[in-house]
């Protein structure tokens, strides 16, 4: 009934917004035996069950954090029983990997596109074959080497490849195919094995065979890489003011009118477009410089 009110007044008082109802995310009954016959997380299904019914009644948009998270901490739970525990660690609230998890299906909901960005060289006809929300110019095949300038339209996805539960997540789960692909395929090349640089960075040493398969540089370190890390730093800042605003100023003194409270909140909401202009400027693409060579 809550909810059915909820829905209501948003589409009476604010029309046209868009709204999606969210599914609950699990009850961990995966890594943990269920502590009664069923498992708690069937009743949250049920609660699951009851929004995509509303969701179709009212036309809106519904996000399933359950039934795939549940997948995934199954896959992860097969892989590492002990790590894919501390996903959900109380059963309830997920870990940063956890949220991971959520937001891939939120993301999938929401139809957000899984490719970066493209690229497919013909190093035998010098010439770009593929380029998909990227731009490539100044391409230079001479001897064994090529070099060309890549302006892509997104950044890869920023993941903190070095925590252990992070990493089992995204192993665990459709993460990378679904949202974090950037392929980069050079076919006809006639050397064994080939250093890739981006903007002077070593990105890795690859075979002929492995470049005209395709390598996904979202999954590498990469000047992009930097830079979307970058951005998320920004991101978690502005939210961080956001949320401290709301929870520890606004809410609590919510009766409180005076003008010092009001200057304090102004400063505040300052500070953080201040922080969203820094974070827009800083997630713009930038050309990048490859350069690939013989080894």
């Amino acid at each position: 009934t809550g909810t059915k009110h909820i829905v209501s007044v948003l589409k009476r008082q604010v029309p046209g917004t868009r709204i999606t109802l969210i599914q609950p995310s699990p009850y961990d009954d995966v890594t943990r035996p269920p502590l009664f016959d069923g498992g708690y997380n069937k009743v949250l299904q049920r609660y699951s069950d009851f929004l995509q019914e509303l969701a179709a009644e009212e036309k809106i948009a519904v996000a399933d954090m359950n039934r795939p998270v549940v997948a995934d901490l199954t896959s992860a739970n097969l892989a590492d029983a002990a790590s894919a525990a501390k996903l959900i660690p109380d059963r309830v609230h997920p870990g940063p990997a956890g949220h991971l998890l959520m937001a891939k299906a939120l993301l999938l909901a929401w139809n957000a596109p899984s490719l970066v960005s493209e690229i497919d060289i013909d190093a035998g006809r010098k010439a770009v074959a593929v380029q998909r929300n990227t731009q490539v110019s100044s391409l230079s095949v001479l001897g064994g080497a090529l070099t060309w300038t890549q302006l892509d339209e997104a950044l890869p996805m920023p993941i903190d490849r070095k925590d252990p539960l992070t990493s089992l997540a995204v192993k665990s789960s459709t993460f990378v195919d679904s949202l974090n692909r950037q392929p980069l395929k050079v076919r006809g090349l006639s050397g064994a094995s080939y250093k890739l640089r981006i903007d002077g960075q070593t990105v890795g040493s690859f075979t002929g065979a492995q470049l005209a398969a395709g390598v996904n540089l979202a999954e590498l370190q990469t000047s992009m890489t930097d830079q979307a890390a970058a951005v998320h730093a920004l991101t978690l800042q502005h939210t961080a003011i956001h949320n401290t605003r709301w929870r520890q100023v606004q809410v609590p003194l919510q009766r409180n009118s005076s003008p010092e409270l009001l200057d304090a909140l102004k400063s505040l909401d300052q500070l953080e477009a201040a922080l969203v202009r820094e974070q827009r400027a800083a997630a713009q693409p930038l050309p990048r410089r490859y350069e690939l060579t013989l080894e």
